[in-house]
């Protein structure tokens, strides 16, 4: 008896309202666990498809209006998200030595933090716990120069 009620009761529920609570519970989504506002798309999608349901009396027609309009929302937004860009090494930063770093030879230094491989392509002997600039990257090895030559 529910089920035959429950049916009866989406059989006769508006499409227009079945749009509308589905946009606002998409959008509501968006807020609360961010897709990169792919649910946003969908639920905007599910808006258009509220105002046009009216126009558009089958249901059919109108889930693959709403698929259709959320594939081109959520391929709109890609276009206007930033993009991701790598990280690059500043010009000239600063590095202690760990070791010492001999012409031509690698050696560790500490760089923002963490251990790295560094090399000196000068001629110029480099001792542990000098100051150096880093001054290029050429894999995971840092290329360094003493600060004060």
């Amino acid at each position: 008896m529910f089920v035959l009620s429950a049916t009866s009761f989406l059989d006769q529920m508006n499409p227009t309202f079945l749009w509308l609570i589905a946009g606002a519970i998409l959008c509501f989504l968006e807020l609360v666990t961010p897709t990169a506002f792919v649910e946003m798309a969908m639920g905007i999608s599910a808006f258009i498809v509220a105002l046009l349901s009216v126009a558009l009396p089958y249901f059919g027609l109108q889930v693959l209006l709403w698929m259709v309009l959320s594939l081109l929302l959520v391929f709109l937004t890609r276009r206007l998200l930033p993009k991701r860009s790598h990280y690059t090494l500043r010009d000239a930063t600063e590095a202690r030595t760990l070791t010492e770093i001999a012409p031509g030879q690698t050696g560790r230094v500490i760089f923002e933090g963490n251990s790295w491989q560094a090399r000196c392509d000068s001629n110029i002997l480099i001792f542990p716990d000098q100051k150096v600039l880093v001054i290029g990257r050429e894999g995971n090895t840092l290329i360094v120069i003493p600060e004060q030559i």
